[in-house]
């Protein structure tokens, strides 16, 4: 049993086959899903899924790639559905900067602004975040702490396998693993994984994207989170089973609601 705490099934990619895509997951043993809110467009469908599948949740936020459009009182619509258990897909993202150095300084801080405003807010309503980290590790773990974040708590979701984020483990932060692991060149995460405390692990496939080997160059989907589920009882050298369970168990200490369906 497993839960994929980070899918994107309200992407356009899905629009053909969604039910398919969570039936093959349900009897391929993922019992729960969380959709995370990334783009204020696609909130509408996030909630839809959610109020159509008992198993599947979602969140509500905004990815540091879609800043120009945040808008808290969008998310406060959505944030009191009882579906809807964290805020974000939030963070910061250094990886696609401008080029000209005033914007280039003007969207870090536009990133900065957007993102604690979303620590903010998740503080408010009491849920926990779900934090987006690629090239920012320094400045996350800034803002995490600065503004008491460890308060909701919540996950790491690709944090570039960074040791300067492990003593977010101390406040209250998981580390969310997905298909990257599988990679050949995951170098990084693979000497990271054993530092991280088990229980503060949980899995995600971020699909559509990151596929999972032996699937690279297809579409992700939730099923595939066994990929990873083995990957992670592969290198860490513990049962399967306790993988699944460990991760399981941490992703509903984190949302609670999970317990509701498991």
């Amino acid at each position: 049993m497993i839960i994929d705490s980070h899918c994107h099934l309200d992407n356009s990619q899905y629009y053909d086959d969604i039910d398919e895509v969570i039936i093959r997951a349900l009897e391929n043993g993922i019992k729960g899903f969380l959709i995370p809110g990334a783009d204020l467009n696609d909130l509408p469908r996030a909630q839809k899924l959610a109020e159509k599948y008992d198993e599947v949740f979602f969140s509500a936020g905004v990815h540091p790639y879609d800043i120009e459009q945040y808008d808290r009182k969008v998310l406060e619509e959505y944030i009191s559905h009882p579906k809807c258990i964290a805020v974000g897909e939030c963070g910061l993202d250094y990886f696609r900067l401008p080029e000209d150095e005033i914007e280039k300084k003007q969207n870090i801080e536009l990133q900065k602004e957007v993102f604690i405003d979303q620590i903010e807010f998740a503080k408010k309503v009491n849920k926990p975040l779900i934090v987006h980290i690629r090239e920012a590790s320094n400045d996350s773990r800034i803002i995490l702490e600065e503004y008491d974040a460890k308060e909701v708590g919540g996950v790491l979701h690709c944090f570039n396998a960074s040791e300067h984020l492990l003593p977010l483990a101390k406040h209250n932060f998981y580390f969310g693993i997905g298909g990257v692991l599988t990679f050949k060149n995951a170098r990084k995460l693979v000497e990271i994984l054993p530092k991280i405390p088990l229980d503060k692990l949980i899995l995600e496939t971020d699909c559509p994207y990151l596929t999972p080997h032996p699937h690279r160059g297809k579409r992700n989907e939730p099923y595939y989170t066994n990929f990873v589920a083995e990957k992670v009882s592969e290198l860490l050298e513990i049962p399967l089973e306790e993988v699944q369970k460990l991760t399981v168990d941490n992703t509903i200490k984190l949302f609670k609601q999970f317990s509701k369906i498991i």
